[in-house]
């Protein structure tokens, strides 16, 4: 990642939450992270639309490893007695109503980003749970959240070369985001018992989470400068922009559906999809090898981190393999 795990750390000073004491906590964390999880039907719209086949493997992988979280966070609450419930709205809002509205937006926003926050909340969660069976499933986790944040960030960087007003916008809807941080906060400190050791520090964990955010952004290359150093003019101008840009593109998109309507019935002018473009990407090029840079982003996850995605822990706290944690 552009953000190392050094940087990501968070001192808690020590502070733990109890799975006894404290279980009214952890069950309302692993709640939000469950419905983040489901959102995981998502990818197979942007499976849909990949641009390429290496696209393609890597986000059929991250199906797979996101169904296995579903399965790993049922375990949790079972592990804590809890049933699932309800995610808050923030959260819902966050992984579901900025949902990408095109490739570019999907790993800039959803992955890089989003997945980056989650990243940071599995870490917390990690340093802080007292229960050993928990954190064990969540480090697994960790592995797999990270690969995806990777994937996100090199893929931005891609998007975005030689694209200013695309950068532009996608600081803008990243800008959004980081407020739907902010409103999470606020709901937190109504809904939890912030007298908690642990949970003092939850202000202190939001601002360092927002200035990874900012630093992964930078490193990304949308902002060359932190957006906490942005006026509020400049920021709101950023939103406008991008959302401006959002409803051009849409009323675009739009008359040209129309236009070309005739033409797509014969299926002619629609937009190019894998198969079409199969024959010259650049891992049927090399003849079925799939070659180092491929194996690399997405090796077998048996291969490259035993425990991993090969043995994910299921309801009733025996270890799935793929398929039945995938069908949890």
């Amino acid at each position: 990642m552009l953000v190392t795990r050094e940087e990501m750390a968070f001192d808690f000073q020590g502070a733990r939450l109890d799975p006894v004491k404290d279980k009214d906590v952890i069950v309302w964390a692993v709640q939000q992270f469950l419905y983040g999880e489901i959102t995981g039907v998502q990818i197979g719209h942007w499976l849909y639309n990949a641009p390429d086949l290496e696209s393609a493997r890597f986000l059929a992988r991250q199906a797979v490893e996101e169904f296995q979280h579903v399965g790993n966070f049922l375990r949790i609450l079972e592990i804590l007695g809890a049933p699932p419930d309800k995610a808050a709205w923030s959260v819902r809002f966050l992984a579901t109503g900025l949902m990408g509205g095109d490739w570019a937006e999907h790993v800039a926003l959803e992955m890089a980003l989003g997945e980056g926050l989650v990243l940071q909340a599995f870490y917390a969660m990690i340093e802080t749970v007292d229960e050993p069976e928990i954190v064990a499933i969540l480090k697994r986790g960790v592995r797999q959240e990270e690969r995806h944040v990777d994937f996100g960030e090199q893929q931005t960087r891609k998007a975005i070369a030689g694209r200013p007003a695309l950068r532009r916008r996608l600081l803008g809807l990243a800008l959004v985001s980081l407020w739907g941080v902010s409103r999470l906060e606020a709901f937190m400190k109504k809904r939890l018992p912030m007298d908690h050791p642990a949970l003092k520090r939850l202000p202190d964990l939001v601002r360092h989470t927002v200035r990874i955010a900012e630093l992964r952004l930078m490193r990304i290359g949308l902002t060359e400068a932190p957006i906490s150093s942005m006026s509020s003019g400049r920021k709101l101008a950023l939103v406008a922009e991008a959302y401006g840009g959002k409803l051009a593109l849409g009323l675009a998109s739009w008359v040209l559906s129309v236009l070309l309507f005739p033409l797509r019935l014969l299926g002619l002018a629609g937009p190019k999809r894998l198969t079409d473009t199969y024959l010259s990407d650049p891992l049927v090029a090399r003849g079925g090898r799939l070659g180092a840079g491929a194996e690399a982003g997405m090796g077998n996850s048996a291969e490259d981190d035993p425990g991993d995605a090969g043995e994910q822990a299921g309801p009733g706290g025996r270890q799935a393999g793929h398929g039945a944690a995938a069908r949890a």
